[in-house]
């Protein structure tokens, strides 16, 4: 049993073309609503930030946030070519398990959960 083996572009695609494996689309135009809003109400780190910023911090705080920003956009700039390289679903886990091997991929996957 290899730990670092990784799965090729071809045969992720290929093990998602299995009707068992397929998504479904259910999502409708209500639900993406509320995943937004809920997106928006749980963004909490902002008060902290904005405590932070409040309290003991300066005129850096505005430099802090360009740079978070820039950090941001670099993030979905990866994602957006992972996402291109390999048309499937599985986020962090299955571009790790392309490119890093199966146990790296377990362990990015467990991370993911335990933040949900």
């Amino acid at each position: 049993m290899d730990i670092l083996r990784t799965k090729t572009v071809e045969q992720s695609i290929r093990d998602t073309e299995e009707p068992r494996f397929r998504l479904r689309r259910a999502l409708g135009a209500p639900d993406l609503v509320g995943v937004g809003i809920g997106a928006i109400i749980g963004t909490g780190i902002f008060v902290l930030t904005g405590v932070a910023a409040a309290t003991s911090s300066g005129p850096a705080i505005a430099v802090s946030f360009v740079v978070a920003g820039i950090a941001a956009a670099l993030a979905a700039l990866c994602y957006a070519e992972f996402a291109s390289m390999l048309p499937v679903a599985g986020s962090a886990y299955t571009f790790s398990y392309a490119s890093l091997g199966e146990f790296l991929a377990w362990i990015i996957g467990w991370d993911l959960v335990s933040c949900a």
